[in-house]
């Protein structure tokens, strides 16, 4: 067969599947053939802290959300492989209009970005005519259009604090992230009702118990989850400032209620100490994102061969959505953050 029409084939699997389902011969080193790949194609990996182990060890950079979508501005790549989940393939390509992204399964999606369809939220918006929008970066490029400034974890409450006192917001979608800013700032934001399954499953009662088991152990939260949670947190903070956190603080364990994909890079950067994952409220003895897990070394691998899947985009809707995120980024850096 062809490789054209290989791939014309491969690429109409992608609307049904998601990802390129090809046989890998078990022989090659996926690894050396990523770096390999890496070179030839002038790509870049950009890997989310909650992905598997492997992929973070092959990645270019690992990162939040903020990190993330720094690196995405400022690289000189003509790739962009993105190992994460699709707003934040989406939020690469918005701000690289030039360059190929790509996502190793189209799949790998959000229960926060789908709390909040554009759609609804657009009705919402036009109930309150005198708020503001600022939208926590884990929603889709329609909620992005729709905003005017973006956030993240690590700087949502600079970027509330920056806003006069008297300025009305609307924050969107995270209702957790967005009650915690109001507590820490005193403002009293309208909150749209979305949260992130994965840090609202946590269980105050078997944290509880595990704190009563460990009793020097420090529980560190980040701000997705309940206000049950956080109220009995040692320290909260975005994903790059928990694993500061548990690599600087003189503790020497850990619970860690967010994704347990940090645990890899808490256990490199501080293989002294021990992490332990918060329980979750259901059978499992782990709290995994399902879509962040939906991404694999092999998935990886295929997509950067092929180059596919490819992230695309409307340049109408790109251009709407990229002015809050520039805002973000312009605000970011003066805070220095």
């Amino acid at each position: 067969m062809s490789d054209v029409k290989f791939l014309a084939e491969e690429t109409a699997k992608l609307d049904i599947k998601g990802f390129l389902d090809v046989e890998i011969d078990p022989t090659l080193d996926l690894f050396d053939e990523i770096e390999r790949l890496k070179r030839e194609k002038n790509a870049i990996v950009l890997a989310h802290y909650y992905q598997e182990p492997d992929i973070q060890d092959i990645a270019d950079y690992i990162g939040d959300s903020l990190g993330l979508a720094q690196q995405a501005e400022k690289t000189d790549a003509d790739i962009i492989v993105f190992a994460g989940v699709h707003f934040m393939a989406e939020t690469a390509k918005i701000l690289n209009p030039n360059k190929k992204v790509l996502l190793p399964d189209l799949n790998a999606g959000c229960s926060l970005s789908d709390s909040c369809p554009p759609p609804l939220f657009k009705a919402f918006k036009e109930k309150h005519p005198d708020h503001i929008v600022i939208s926590y970066i884990n929603c889709s490029a329609g909620i992005k259009a729709l905003s005017d400034i973006i956030c993240t974890s690590s700087n949502a409450r600079q970027i509330v604090e920056s806003l006069p006192l008297d300025q009305k917001i609307i924050f969107a979608p995270d209702k957790n992230l967005g009650g915690y800013i109001n507590k820490v700032t005193g403002r009293n934001m309208l909150l749209w009702n979305g949260a992130c399954m994965v840090h609202e499953i946590f269980s105050l009662e078997k944290i509880t118990r595990l704190k009563e088991r460990h009793p020097e152990a420090k529980l560190i939260a980040h701000p997705e989850c309940e206000e049950a949670v956080l109220r009995i947190a040692d320290f909260i903070g975005s994903t790059t400032q928990l694993l500061k956190f548990s690599e600087t603080d003189e503790a020497q364990s850990f619970i860690v209620a967010t994704e347990t994909g940090i645990l890899h890079q808490m256990q490199k950067n501080a293989p002294d100490k021990t992490f332990i994952a918060a329980p979750p409220d259901n059978a499992c003895a782990c709290n995994d994102c399902p879509h962040m897990k939906l991404n694999t070394l092999e998935k990886l691998y295929l997509c950067m061969k092929y180059e596919l899947p490819e992230i695309t985009m409307e340049e109408q809707l790109r251009v709407a959505a990229k002015r809050p995120i520039d805002k973000m980024l312009e605000l970011s850096r003066q805070f220095g953050l």
